[in-house]
């Protein structure tokens, strides 16, 4: 029997916030350590599902890590980019970023291993990737069907790699920007380990999704030690041959903006203000993550937004309606289906475009969204890669099927805080990155409370 979770309403809030430490973050910083020589400590780091299987891969790979979850810090000795054990089968859950990630890192490695993780992976592509990296001179083969998990990684093949007749002192690869910008960050993480001998060179054929989070790639592997060459575009990128990863002794993880977007929502929905600490987008401390964009989108439906050096405060006044917006989410796809929520209670139509991408993720997100915005009685026009919302002039109450998707279950439980009625179904798959997200909503503080 699915479990379900009754979401009680608020009133106007009056709240402040620090979400958990970034996702994306932590996982790129678990690789870069384990690349890296040395001991780093990750603080803030994230504890959660997809960062658990990251964590339990570089253990039985033989890398020394020790994680005390209370004081969210992570020790790991990376031995430079060697792992111990050579042969070994990874669990990797519905982690796109662990799949992705060790897969290429471990392509390049001296061993023989499996990489599986949950039906749905295992329903996510990830040909463009292997097709790159056996380029580069990898060895993965699939177990089962072509271009999907599990996979089977066997000793690398560096030694012959793909060359370009007129670039012989450089490796060259071409790999689809259209599908998953974590299929190029996996690339580029990797790119070191195949540039012992020449320089690499990886050329993004088509458009770049989600760029902020190649971005976000490119400055933290600056942080440890290797620059990644690029132009404007993103369309090409150099990493010098030679390329190593030095460990910066302490690495500090951002809380996750992707999770700010709830409580943003939340000042939206609900009227009132919302303090998110530990992200901005204000001088020197600009975000590591291109989400934080979210805000400006609440700021375009009629919200008023407040940056400081440390801090977002998103605030509406009650007696200010929420208006519908046209948007590009392309860059904060992660946050499409909570704007979506906050759509339904917006005067117009609200349409979102360019998120074709987010058809491959934990589940078709604009297909199941559409489905589930029309329980609460919203005309909903389904695109190839986006959606048109017209809301109900008064939302209906609805118990939401989450698909195991984390996301969908915290965007629709932000609804639930305005609207009485909403229940959200299986509420445990947010241990996928948020597992405190019910305990933490309960808490948000309303004006007569504080």
């Amino acid at each position: 029997m699915v479990s379900t979770k009754k979401i009680t309403p608020k009133g106007i809030l009056d709240a402040v916030v620090t979400p958990p430490g970034s996702k994306s973050i932590t996982n790129r910083a678990l690789i870069l350590a384990a690349l890296a020589q040395g001991k780093t400590t990750l603080t803030s780091a994230l504890t959660s599902d997809d960062t658990q299987v990251m964590f339990d891969g570089l253990i039985q790979l033989g890398l020394t890590l020790d994680w005390c979850p209370e004081q969210c810090r992570i020790d790991l000795c990376g031995q430079g980019g060697r792992f111990p054990q050579r042969q070994a089968d990874i669990y990797v859950g519905n982690s796109g970023t662990t799949a992705r990630f060790l897969t290429a890192v471990l392509a390049f490695a001296d061993g023989e291993y499996r990489i599986y993780g949950k039906p749905r992976m295992h329903e996510r592509p990830i040909k463009d990737l292997v097709e790159a990296l056996n380029a580069l001179g990898g060895n993965v083969a699939y177990e089962a069907e072509e271009g999907f998990l599990p996979l089977l990684v066997h000793e690398s093949q560096k030694s012959n790699p793909v060359v370009r007749p007129d670039q012989s002192a450089k490796r060259s690869v071409s790999i689809s920007g259209s599908v998953s910008s974590q299929f190029l960050t996996a690339l580029l993480l990797a790119a070191p380990l195949a540039a012992e001998q020449s320089a690499v060179e990886i050329q993004v054929l088509g458009k770049l999704v989600s760029k902020p989070y190649v971005e976000m790639t490119l400055r933290m592997m600056q942080s440890f030690g290797v620059t990644a060459e690029t132009d404007e575009q993103f369309q090409s990128f150099q990493i010098a041959k030679g390329a190593v990863y030095q460990s910066p002794c302490v690495y500090a993880i951002e809380p996750d903006a992707s999770a700010a977007s709830y409580f943003f929502a939340a000042a939206a929905i609900c009227g009132g203000s919302v303090t998110v600490q530990g992200l901005s987008r204000y001088r020197s401390r600009s975000s590591l993550q291109g989400d934080v964009a979210f805000a400006e989108c609440l700021e375009k439906m009629n919200c008023e937004i407040t940056w400081t050096d440390n801090s977002i405060t998103v605030r509406r006044p009650p007696e200010r309606p929420l208006r519908g917006i046209t948007v590009d989410m392309n860059s904060m796809s992660d946050t499409a289906q909570t704007l979506a929520a906050v759509a339904l209670f917006a005067e117009g139509e609200t349409e979102i475009h360019n998120i074709e991408h987010v058809r491959f993720k934990e589940t078709d997100r604009i297909a199941d969204l559409a489905t589930e915005l029309r329980r609460f009685g919203a005309t909903v026009e389904e695109r190839q890669d986006g959606l048109r919302i017209t809301p109900p002039k008064e939302p209906i109450p609805a118990t939401v099927q989450t698909y195991d998707d984390h996301r969908m279950a915290m965007s629709f439980a932000i609804a639930g805080l305005r609207l009485p009625g909403v229940v959200i179904c299986d509420p445990d798959c947010t241990q996928k990155t948020f597992p405190h997200f019910f305990e933490m909503l309960e808490g948000l503080h309303t004006e007569s409370t504080v």
